[in-house]
């Protein structure tokens, strides 16, 4: 008995290999420093569960796989690149977004362009809105013959191969969320235009805006330094030299908080696309989480930071002048929270009134590429899909009366 007790522990020891290494070798792995107990990825879906299956109801579980499955891409052709790229992504299957709409409308949607046939309507709390007559018909969106961005069939998950350079060393396309796309489309930019992208890094939106081909004088902004470097440099690589040392073309890192101050009454259009939790980001990435623990009060103050911004680029456009607020993020807290309390802040701080502007027109001509949501009292928002697996983005247009 007393042999087969000693077999079974000198077998117990063989199968540990641990005995094979000399004690003076032997490190215990130190976890609680070199793993995280509660990676910020984890910490944001916890909190997403707890908000958006309040705000989204049984939506939600749909919005959350999709929100964890990997997202779709956008190619945002370069017109100032010389390989013919469009033609090599039609072969692949590609489309146009914005060729490829829904002309097809319904007898009692507004028209957004016609100001003849809209009037200005208050609702209880003072907010100024668009209200269309019934039977009239939806007039075509006024967008750029510029922009061209090719996406993948609804429900194909095939991935974009990396840019390549041509011989003047452009990138052909840029790789982006289809989505991020329409804030630049809502926006409106016309010939002659003054445009400010308040909150421009990484630098898709302002690739897009220099796409249009139409604006006089573009100012973009980010108040990180670090941020408008890799802003720089992603210009540097889709446009020509004599484009970026154009006296119409202007980069700062400013306070974008503080921008009422620099310029007011100034611009026809502004961007204000804020920092916000980034919902797509923070649950698939742990590096520059907005939930890690260190960030926890950066995160808490998004809203008031928001609310900032957005007021900076109302006091910056000029009467008449629109301004479109947006966001990646579902939040309700974060979205038409910040809007509401933005028109309120302008008129009794400012004595700016404002004017919601109706965007359905333009999700309306896209829903055959986005999944939109319903019924939001204030601006539209992309909501993740399964079959179409953009955003989200969140948008609200709002228009400085005279």
């Amino acid at each position: 008995m007393a042999l087969l007790l000693d077999t079974r522990l000198l077998l117990r020891k063989v199968k540990d290999l641990r005995c094979f290494i000399p004690r003076r070798n032997r490190v215990k792995e130190k976890w609680a420093v070199t793993r995280t107990k509660h990676p910020p990825t984890s910490l944001a879906l916890q909190h997403f569960d707890a908000i958006y299956s309040n705000q989204l109801g049984p939506q939600w579980p749909s919005v959350r796989a999709a929100l964890l499955s990997e997202r779709k891409y956008g190619a945002l052709l370069n017109n100032f690149s010389h390989d013919p790229v469009l033609t090599e992504l039609e072969d692949l299957g590609c489309r146009d977004f914005l060729t490829d709409t829904d002309t097809e409308v319904s007898a009692a949607q507004p028209d957004m362009e016609q100001e003849s046939e809209v009037a200005g309507v208050e609702d209880a709390s003072g907010i100024s809105k668009k209200s269309g007559i019934d039977g009239q018909q939806l007039s075509p969106l006024h967008l750029s013959p510029h922009i061209k961005c090719l996406v993948f069939p609804r429900g194909d998950i095939t991935r974009f191969k990396p840019a390549r350079p041509d011989v003047c060393g452009l990138l052909g396309y840029y790789l982006m969320d289809a989505a991020s796309l329409l804030p630049c489309l809502a926006l409106g930019v016309q010939e002659g235009h003054n445009v400010l992208d308040l909150c421009a890094a990484p630098g898709g939106k302002t690739l897009a805006l220099l796409q249009t081909e139409s604006i006089a004088y573009l100012c973009v902004n980010d108040a990180s330094v670090s941020r408008t470097m890799r802003l720089r440099k992603v210009l540097t690589s889709y446009f020509p030299k004599l484009l970026l040392a154009d006296e119409k073309l202007r980069i700062t890192s400013f306070d974008g908080t503080k921008w009422g101050e620099i310029e007011r009454n100034t611009f026809d259009r502004v961007l204000v696309d804020v920092p916000c939790t980034t919902d797509r980001h923070s649950l698939m990435e742990d590096d520059n989480n907005i939930f890690s623990k260190i960030r926890t009060g950066e995160r808490r103050r998004l809203p008031q930071l928001q609310l900032e911004l957005l007021m900076a680029g109302i006091e910056a456009a000029c009467p008449s002048g629109e301004i479109l607020y947006s966001t990646c993020t579902l939040s309700h807290i974060q979205n038409q929270s910040v809007v509401e309390q933005a028109i309120v802040l302008a008129r009794e701080n400012h004595g700016i009134q404002l004017q919601v502007v109706d965007l359905r027109p333009l999700t309306h001509m896209f829903r055959k590429t986005f999944h939109f949501a319903a019924d939001l009292h204030l601006g539209e928002m992309v909501v993740p899909h399964m079959a179409a697996n953009f955003g989200p983005i969140y948008m609200c247009k709002l228009r400085r009366l005279t």
